[in-house]
Order: C-alpha cells, then structure tokens, then sequence
C-alpha cells in the first residue's frame, strides 16, 4: 500500500471530544524548544489554556518553556493519557512501541501525519489513535477557543480589511 492511500478511519468529532475529556496527562513526542515549530506552539497553547499535565519528549533538549525534558517517554513521572506525536515518517514505529511500552491510551499523530500501520498495529493494541489532527486545535474546536488559536477571526471576507 502506498503511503498516499488511506484506508483507515479515525474517531469522529464526537469520539475525538471523548478522547479529549478523558485524558489528564499529555507527552509531546518531538517536542521542540525552538518558538518557530508546531510542538512549540503546542505546547504553548496546552499550557495556557488546557487543564493537562504537560510532559515533553526529547532526547537532546534540557527545558522548554521552563519546564524539564524527558529523554523518552519511559522516564516520564507518570505514565501519559495521550502521546501525541511530531516525530517523522518513518520514527512512528518506534514511537508506537514506545508508547505501548509506556501503557499510554491513545496515539495522536500531529496534522501531516500518517501511518496506517502503525494505526493498524496501535489500535489492535487497544489504544485510542488519532492521526492527522492537531491537539491544539482540536482542543480549540471543541472548547470555544478557536479564535485564541488564530482561527475563526470572525471576518468572513477574503478582502483585505482596512483599519480605522
């Protein structure tokens, strides 16, 4: 199968809100301490505007946002709801064994990412997986805070506003 085909079928919104309310803990896989990358501004958004404990995953970065780094999901204090992933391609495998070995619940895979079978293989496994959905705005959606995302700005019109 290539890796273009899509075959799978993720949570609906619904399933996916579920998901959300459940979980207490998140590991950002691939987090990152640079401002200008997604996990950053993840991560950023979690800590500001959700109720989780917030756990970041790296094995090279020290701190990001003030906060410790694990060098993998195993050294975590507690074992995390969610995982959710900015890892590349062809890391996913390992992330999922990782993530199973951890006893986490759900894999989440960021926007851009897709693994079948690694969804396949996680979901046998009984875990909850998302895949090609971000955290931070799913969050955002199903909370009312799309607009402190960046989204749903209210302006309708794909012309340029002028400013009084």
């Amino acid at each position: 199968m290539s890796t273009t085909e899509r075959s799978w079928e993720g949570p609906s919104a619904p399933e996916r809100l579920a998901i959300l309310r459940k979980t207490q803990s998140i590991a950002i896989v691939g987090a990152s301490d640079k401002p200008s990358r997604a996990s950053y501004f993840v991560a950023t958004y979690l800590l500001s505007s959700s109720r989780y404990r917030v756990y970041f995953v790296n094995p090279v970065a020290k701190e990001i946002l003030g906060r410790p780094v694990y060098k993998s999901l195993a050294e975590l204090p507690e074992v995390p709801d969610l995982v959710d992933v900015f890892r590349r391609h062809d890391d996913l495998p390992t992330v999922l064994e990782e993530t199973l070995a951890a006893g986490a619940k759900t894999l989440w895979l960021q926007l851009g990412s897709w693994h079948e079978e690694v969804a396949a293989t996680a979901e046998a496994a009984g875990l909850d997986v998302v895949m090609d959905r971000c955290v931070k705005i799913e969050h955002a959606r199903f909370h009312g805070g799309l607009n402190l995302a960046g989204f749903d700005t209210g302006v309708i019109s794909s012309k340029r506003q002028l400013l009084a």
